[in-house]
C-alpha cells in the first residue's frame, strides 16, 4: 500500500480510502468484518458523514478495539455554529471516539460560505472543536467548481474533497494547486456515482494524477475492496486499449448524467429520481433492457409522474436539467 501526507494535516494516509456510503445498505454486525478487513490491508483513511444515516454508528461499531489505526473523517451539512457543534458531538458519540481527525463542511455552495464564515457561523464551532480537541483537522467539500477555487485562498481548509473521475476532469487544474499549496485533495465521486461500469479502469485512472492523495470510493464488501486494491497497487501506465476505452465512456456519458447523490430527493410527488435514471442506463447503454424494464416497472412512481415543479433542478449540485431527463426517460420507457 501506497501512503501520503494529507497535505497540511501532516497525518499519513493509504492512497485508497474507505466511502462510507454503501455501508448503510448492510448491517451493523456485517460492518465490523469490513472495518477489519480494511486494517488487514493497510487501508487506513475511513470517510463518512452526518447525512449518511445509520453510517458513522456502524463504522463505529466496527473500531472499536483498532480505532487508533484509523485516520477517521466525517462531515457535516451544518452552516451555523450551533448545529456544527451539535453535529460534531453526535459524530463523536457515533463513532465512539473522542477525537476525528477529519472534520469537513459538507457540500458547501458558494451562498453558503459568508454564512459558514461569518459570525456565528459553522467555522467557529470548527474551531473551537479543534482547540478542545474534539476534532484535530477541518476540510470542505464540495460539487461546485467556484467553491473549489476560492476554497485554495481560505488558510482555514486543510483538506478538499471534490468529484474527479473518467468522466468529470474539469477540477483537474485545482487540483494540481491543490499540490502547491499544501491542501490534501480527497477525490469523490471515483465511479461518478456508478455511472462508471469498468472500476479497475475508473480505479487506474485516478491512481494515475500524482496530485490525487486519496480516493475514496465507495465499498460494502470484500470483493469491491480487494477489487479496488488490485486497481490501485497497479502501477503499470494505462495501454493504449485503457486510454481507448475511457475515449469511448467519455462519449457515451458525456456530462449530463445522474451521479447518484440524490441531493435531489424527495420529489414532491415520490419520484426515485435517481433510481429511474439508473434504470435508464441500463436500458440504454448496458444491454439489459428486460432487466431495467422489469425493475422500473416496479417502482410505484415513474418518470411520467414528474408535476415540474423544479424542486430537484434546484438541489442538483450538478445543474442537471431532471425535468427534462425525466422526460426522455418516460419516452424511453413508454410511461
Amino acid at each position: 500500500m501506497e501512503y501520503r501526507i494529507l497535505g497540511k494535516t501532516g497525518l499519513k494516509i493509504s492512497r485508497l480510502g474507505f466511502g462510507g456510503i454503501p455501508i448503510q445498505r448492510i448491517d451493523g454486525e456485517a460492518a465490523k468484518p469490513i472495518i477489519r478487513q480494511l486494517k488487514d490491508s493497510g487501508i487506513n483513511f475511513i470517510d463518512s458523514a452526518r447525512g449518511y444515516t445509520v453510517s458513522e454508528e456502524y463504522i463505529g461499531g466496527g473500531l472499536e478495539g483498532i480505532r487508533e489505526h484509523f485516520v477517521l473523517a466525517t462531515k457535516s451539512m451544518a452552516r451555523t455554529k450551533e448545529a456544527m457543534a451539535k453535529d460534531i458531538d453526535i459524530s463523536l458519540g457515533n463513532f465512539k471516539t473522542d477525537y476525528i481527525d477529519l472534520y469537513q463542511v459538507h457540500n458547501a455552495g458558494m451562498a453558503d460560505l459568508d454564512t459558514i464564515m461569518g459570525e456565528g457561523g459553522a467555522l467557529e464551532a470548527l474551531m473551537e472543536a479543534k482547540a478542545a480537541g474534539k476534532i484535530r483537522h477541518i476540510g470542505l467539500t464540495s460539487h461546485s467548481i467556484e467553491v473549489f477555487e476560492k476554497a485554495l485562498d481560505f488558510d482555514w481548509v486543510e483538506t478538499f474533497m471534490f468529484p474527479y473521475n473518467i468522466v468529470e476532469t474539469h477540477g483537474a487544474e485545482l487540483i494540481k494547486k491543490c499540490t502547491e499549496k499544501n491542501i490534501g485533495f480527497i477525490c469523490m465521486k471515483p465511479l461518478a456515482g456508478g455511472a462508471l461500469e469498468n472500476a479497475p479502469l475508473a480505479m487506474r485512472f485516478l491512481a494515475a494524477n500524482e496530485d490525487v492523495t486519496v480516493i475514496i470510493p465507495g465499498m460494502a464488501d470484500a470483493k469491491e475492496i480487494e477489487q479496488n486494491l488490485a486497481a490501485v497497487e497497479d502501477t503499470s501506465p494505462l495501454t493504449e486499449a485503457e486510454l481507448a476505452e475511457m475515449d469511448k465512456i467519455r462519449e457515451t456519458l458525456g456530462t449530463q448524467f445522474c451521479r447518484r447523490c440524490n441531493y435531489c430527493q424527495p420529489c414532491a410527488v415520490g419520484i426515485n429520481i435517481s433510481s429511474v435514471f439508473l434504470m435508464q442506463g441500463y436500458l440504454n447503454r448496458y444491454g439489459l433492457e428486460g432487466w431495467a424494464r422489469e425493475r422500473y416497472g416496479s417502482f410505484p412512481k415513474k418518470a411520467s409522474d414528474c408535476i415540474e415543479c423544479g424542486l430537484c433542478e434546484s438541489r442538483c449540485p450538478y445543474n442537471l436539467p431532471i425535468r427534462e431527463m425525466l422526460k426522455k426517460a418516460a419516452q424511453d420507457f413508454g410511461v
